[in-house]
């Protein structure tokens, strides 16, 4: 199949059900990492996109047409790699693909060369707008960063999340290495021995914050997909015990999936804690939540158009009953580790603060955190807090 038509199948997926990006792809399909960076480009760049095409449509198209003008546009403006004449021509090609019937193809076209004989006049209009229109991005967002960390940084960190995002692998042995571009993670030696597993360096903090030592216990609150799971019962060696919990059925056969791979078979991948046995306390606690997303929006592009300020606030409410009830299985003396991928203070600082307050015994011991145009890493926040022993 043409793969800007089945980029454009995504899109239109997307744009209907509002799935997460990453299972719009099909695992088969050809020129998979071109389709991937031309759909994730898409879902990055709509805002800016849609805003550009606006000026070129007298009617905003829906469903086929949408997602055909948005691959087509997203090639021209956004990937400097690909040739217009293919960017056109293909994309043509795919909308012809759809049926003649239709002469969706002769739209298609008609925007497309409109946008190339305009091009400079759009592009410095579209520079000239606001950040969150130009950089695209909820208005509320952008503004949010702004006031943050100032216009100047703001804006660098709506350019990094803007940026395709490299893949880096953890080993064993504590290195992380970057991936190459174009190679396949499955073709690196070592992937079937279970030798790394797929991890930006900004994780390693949580990891280092829960100092693991040999035989302690230690249970993984929120474990799916496994990454953060790998490395800590690669530092235990065997000793010890690792509980890796997960809640949602999907996740945790994923988890076990990936936990079969790395060949970690003495780690108790479970639903519940609550169903293996009557010893409830753990020497370390980690507890790498659900969260908002917005360091990691670079990996999850979809991920800044589910954002807004009332499911932030469910997401913390979420996060506070996850702390309390991971609070209650660390032992005196032992340690509880939060993280996200978020920057946003309301899950991050504030939440340790107003954690914190409900629990006496706790105190806070260090904490780790990675903003983007600061690092250049993965946005991601760490804190450990000891129980204290009486």
């Amino acid at each position: 199949m043409n793969s800007r038509r089945t980029a454009a199948f995504a899109v239109c997926r997307w744009r209907t059900t509002h799935e997460f990006t990453n299972e719009l792809l099909p695992a088969d399909c050809d020129d998979r990492a071109f389709v991937q960076d031309l759909v994730y480009t898409v879902v990055r760049r709509y805002r800016a996109l849609r805003t550009v095409l606006g000026e070129l449509m007298k009617k905003w198209p829906k469903g086929e047409l949408e997602a055909l003008v948005l691959v087509g546009a997203a090639q021209i403006l956004y990937m400097p790699d690909v040739p217009d004449f293919a960017a056109v021509n293909e994309t043509v090609a795919a909308a012809k693909a759809s049926g003649r019937e239709k002469r969706l193809d002769r739209v298609v076209n008609g925007v497309l060369r409109n946008l190339l004989r305009r091009r400079a006049e759009l592009e410095a209009k579209l520079s000239s707008a606001p950040l969150a229109t130009r950089e695209s991005y909820p208005t509320a967002l952008a503004k949010r960063w702004v006031v943050r960390y100032g216009a100047e940084n703001a804006e660098a960190l709506a350019k990094w999340h803007n940026q395709p995002a490299e893949t880096w692998l953890a080993f064993k042995d504590g290195r992380f290495e970057r991936l190459p571009h174009g190679r396949k993670v499955t073709d690196v030696e070592g992937f079937a021995e279970g030798a790394f597993v797929v991890q930006d360096p900004a994780t390693a903090g949580a990891v280092e914050l829960l100092d693991v030592s040999s035989g302690c216990s230690v249970l993984d609150f929120c474990a799916a997909p496994g990454g953060k799971t790998a490395q800590i019962a690669w530092r235990l060696g065997g000793t010890g015990r690792l509980v890796a919990q997960e809640v949602n059925p999907k996740r945790l056969a994923r988890l076990k999936q990936n936990l079969a791979r790395l060949r970690l078979d003495s780690v108790e991948a479970v639903q519940s804690v609550s169903s293996i046995d009557d010893r409830t306390a753990f020497d370390r606690v980690l507890v790498d939540a659900p969260c908002s997303n917005t360091g990691v929006l670079r990996r999850r592009p979809d991920a800044r158009w589910r954002w807004s300020a009332e499911r932030l606030a469910q997401l913390v409410g979420l996060q506070a009953q996850l702390l309390d009830a991971a609070a209650a299985l660390v032992a005196p003396g032992g340690r509880l580790v939060y993280s996200t991928c978020s920057n946003e203070p309301e899950e991050n600082g504030e939440q340790v603060t107003a954690f914190l307050a409900r629990h006496s015994d706790f105190v806070e011991v260090a904490r780790r955190e990675s903003v983007p145009f600061e690092t250049g890493r993965d946005g991601a926040f760490a804190c450990a807090l000891e129980r204290r022993r009486t």
